[in-house]
């Protein structure tokens, strides 16, 4: 069983990522960013549960939806939110954005706006991890939209045949943009795809933090032994639209709406830790004000950060020519 001080831990990181994405919300509609938002508000569980059961060495490959990922596995607000801002000292010194950015220093491979392409760059990753023999373990984070792309059966099925160390989270919030799985998906778990590629595959309550920290820590020291790869569907919701501009009714029911979100990761943990009496609600209450005032103050830090200047749009450019066209 998990240790309170862990679990408590996970709560906190928890809180963090919702207030990261409510805070993002929040400069979106004032225009103060560049690009949409990609809310992961009711996911948090997912992230944080399998980040919190990797080592500091182990790899992560993120999707568009990926700053709950980036802060799970270690990011600093500050540069994070810099990126999200276009700001100089962002993780890709302004020019990705949210959805484009890494840093190898905290095991981040990067996240991309291209879907499905986490699987095989997670997959190229595991084989190199392997071939070096360094028992690393790699993360592709992945959407249930992603299943239906083509590169990422074969990316999985040259994991099967390697038997590579990978874990695949299928982050199965019901939806791909507006897309119910219903009507884009024949079965009725995409886990179960993974016995044709020779490999495990679960189906997991994606809202249990504790749950899914278990689920990954077994796939991780499965993956370290040289037992091949791991397919974990978590089932969650986004509370929020697929982006900044889609209110996420429409094609969603309130009553579906409303049921997830008293599904709520962090209430659920919250509530856990209360009737155990290992946290009290004034404790919570404290936590989750230190949280979200480190935000407004990081907030604040990158509204006053320097833009890129125009120059830089011309650097990092391998090649260049300088012949007119006649």
């Amino acid at each position: 069983m998990l240790s309170t001080a862990k679990r408590e831990e996970m709560l906190r990181m928890m809180i963090k990522l919702r207030a990261f994405e409510e805070k993002l919300e929040e400069l979106y509609q004032k225009r103060a960013m560049y690009g949409s938002t990609h809310s992961y508000r009711g996911q948090e569980a997912v992230a944080v549960g399998v980040c919190s059961a990797l080592e500091p060495r182990d790899l992560v490959a993120s999707y568009h939806r990926g700053t709950g990922h980036l802060i799970a596995k270690g990011a600093d607000l500050y540069r994070l939110m810099c990126e999200c801002m276009g700001r100089l000292e962002g993780y890709s010194k302004g020019r990705g954005g949210k959805m484009h950015m890494g840093d190898m220093s905290f095991g981040f491979l990067g996240n991309t706006g291209t879907v499905g392409a986490t699987v095989p760059i997670a997959t190229g990753a595991a084989l190199a991890a392997q071939l070096r023999g360094s028992k690393e373990v790699v993360v592709s984070f992945l959407g249930d939209g992603a299943m239906n792309q083509g590169v990422v059966h074969e990316a999985m099925n040259f994991a099967g045949i390697w038997k590579l160390p990978v874990i695949y989270v299928c982050e199965n919030n019901l939806y791909a943009m507006t897309v119910s799985v219903e009507k884009s998906i024949a079965i009725k778990h995409v886990a179960e795809r993974a016995k044709g590629y020779g490999f495990e595959g679960k189906v997991i309550d994606g809202n249990d933090v504790e749950l899914v920290y278990a689920e990954t820590l077994e796939a991780a020291e499965k993956g370290r032994a040289g037992g091949g790869a791991t397919f974990l569907e978590c089932l969650t919701y986004r509370w929020d639209g697929h982006f900044g501009g889609d209110p996420g009714t429409g094609y969603r029911r309130k009553e579906e709406i409303e049921e997830w979100k008293r599904r709520c990761p962090i209430k659920r943990l919250k509530e856990k830790l209360i009737a155990e009496k290992n946290l009290g609600a004034g404790e919570f209450d404290m936590m989750s004000a230190a949280v979200y005032s480190e935000l407004d103050e990081v907030t604040k830090r990158a509204l006053a950060s320097p833009m890129p200047a125009r120059e830089f749009d011309l650097d990092s450019i391998y090649a260049r020519s300088e012949v007119g066209h006649g």
